[in-house]
Formats: C-alpha cells, structure tokens, sequence
C-alpha cells in the first residue's frame, strides 16, 4: 500500500537516493524500527523510478492509526533536510539569476559566495557552531510545518512544485539572505576600490620619514613612533583630501592609516602578536612591500609584553 511518494525533477534524480536515505534513517528513528530485532518494519522506501521514491506499508505489521501520524512526521522532518541540504544552494541561484539579471556570471558567483557565507561560514565566526546549527534549524522547520501540512491531505508531493507554489515563508527568507548579501558584495567591491585608490595615491605621494614601528597594543589600539623609536603625533595633519576621504569612508578603528599616510614613511615595521588582524592586512595591500611584519624582535618585545592588552 502507497503511504506518500515524492517526485523530483530529472535534473535532481541523481539525488534520489539520498532522499532516500534521509526517508529510511528518519522513520527509523521516529517509528523505532531497527533498535529491536523482535520489532519488525512497518514501511519500506523504494525508489519506483528515477525520479519517484514512494513510502510503502508492510502488512500485516503496519496499522494507520499506530504508525501513520509518526511516518508522516517523519517524512517531513526527511524532505525539510533534503530541501535545505540539497537544494538550498540552487534556489538562492534561482533568486540571485531572476533578481539580478544585468549582473555578469561573476558578479551573480560572488554574490552566491556571500549568500552561502551568511548562512553557512564567516558571519557566525565567533558566535560558535550552535548559533549557525539553531538558524539552520529555524529554516528546516519552516519546510517542515510546510510539508506536515501538505502530507495531511495529499499523498503525491512534486518538489518542483511544492517549492513553487508553497514554502512563501522559506522562499521569503532566501530573497532576504540574497538582498543581505548583495549589500555586502557592493560595499565591500567599494571599500576594495576604495583601498585600491589610497594604494596608488601612497604610490605617488613622496616620503617624508626613512622610517617608522607601528606597536600594535591590541584590538585598535597603535603606537606611531620614528626610526629613533621616539614617538610620533598620533594624528599628525594629513592631506585634506585624503583626510575626507578616510573619514568618510573608513571606520575609526582603521584610522591609524591615516597616520601613516600623513608621514609617509619609506618603510613601516609592524610590531604585533596578531598578525592577522583586517587593519593590518589592510596597511601591507597600501602600502606594498614598504610594509614589514614582526611577531618578536629585540626592538620590541619587553615594549609588546607590556603593552599588549590581554
């Protein structure tokens, strides 16, 4: 006897079996088959056809109203994490391609990249993995109380279709994910332009000191001293145009380059135990191979020990 069957389009049938799979392992679980070995199975998962993977009961085990509401929960738990897992990604493209058509491939590539990195990488660093598993929680159970619904009353769910004409509050979700991540992209393609313009004024602009260290204390916080290791004004005048441009397009914490293109050293040696810091990547692409980075030299290390912030 048919329970439900799930239809996918011929471009996913190569998928078929991991919908499968996802069937089996969750109606395991919720129908506890498979823990004991005097529990026999209710129901089986076949694959009809390329594309059709369809529930079936197993007589005379199987009784409706025993067993039916939990393979029907079950099957939804499975199709909401198919649909995030595996398709996901193709209707982010799909909203990005219909959204955005002046945009060339590599613009709509990118802004795929951010959409991905917001819901799967950068953006939660920091916050722990359970801040990304709870939002991609929240995601699948907005499918799911989608799909319960919809197995409630209908036996042949068509993916295709089911993800066209249902799923609004999901699809919704997306084309905000794929808005968010289109801002990024264009601020970070002006801020990249942007340092692009300062790396060629610096390649212009004569220099005025031989020499300078940069100690980074931590987080934001620099000391600016001479080849001496006097120190030097924090904000010393810098060009007017530069300056606007740096105070309004920069945040404050990224400020002391405004510092150094203001003495516009020959050389910068960055004294710092985080190497890897945004600000600091930023100065080594301005300022080239003027830019050199110590992690502990003689120079500097009883000043970096007391002065580095825990």
């Amino acid at each position: 006897m048919e329970l439900y069957t799930v239809s996918l389009p011929a471009s996913l049938k190569a998928s078929a079996g991991k919908l499968i799979q996802l069937l089996t392992d969750q109606t395991n679980v919720d129908l506890h088959m498979g823990s004991d070995e005097a529990q026999p199975a209710v129901v089986e998962m076949i694959a009809i056809s390329e594309q059709d993977v369809q529930c079936q009961a197993i007589f005379p085990h199987f009784q409706l109203k025993a067993h039916g509401p939990a393979t029907y929960k079950a099957a939804a738990a499975a199709i909401a994490e198919f649909v995030v897992s595996e398709l996901e990604p193709g209707m982010l493209a799909a909203i990005i391609r219909k959204k955005y058509k002046n945009h060339n491939t590599s613009e709509t590539a990118a802004i795929e990249r951010y959409c991905h990195d917001l819901l799967h990488g950068k953006e939660w660093d920091g916050l722990g993995a359970k801040f990304h598993d709870a939002d991609r929680l929240r995601r699948k159970n907005k499918v799911l109380a989608e799909v319960e619904l919809f197995l409630e009353e209908n036996t042949q769910l068509n993916i295709n279709g089911f993800i066209r004409f249902r799923l609004e509050p999901y699809r919704k979700e997306l084309a905000e994910v794929v808005e968010y991540a289109l801002d990024e992209y264009v601020l970070d393609k002006q801020y990249q332009e942007f340092i692009s313009l300062l790396k060629y004024f610096v390649f212009l602009q004569d220099t005025k000191l031989p020499m300078v260290h940069l100690l980074h204390k931590g987080g934001h916080d620099f000391m600016l001293y001479d080849d001496a290791f006097e120190l030097l004004d924090p904000n010393p005048p810098a060009d007017r145009i530069v300056a606007e441009m740096l105070e309004t397009e920069m945040n404050i914490e990224d400020m002391v380059i405004s510092s150094l293109i203001a003495v516009s050293p020959k050389h910068i040696t960055i004294h710092t135990r985080q190497q890897d810091m945004q600000v600091i990547r930023t100065i080594e692409t301005i300022f080239d191979q003027r830019v050199t980075v110590c992690v502990q030299c003689a120079s500097c290390s009883s000043s970096l020990d007391e002065l580095v912030q825990p």
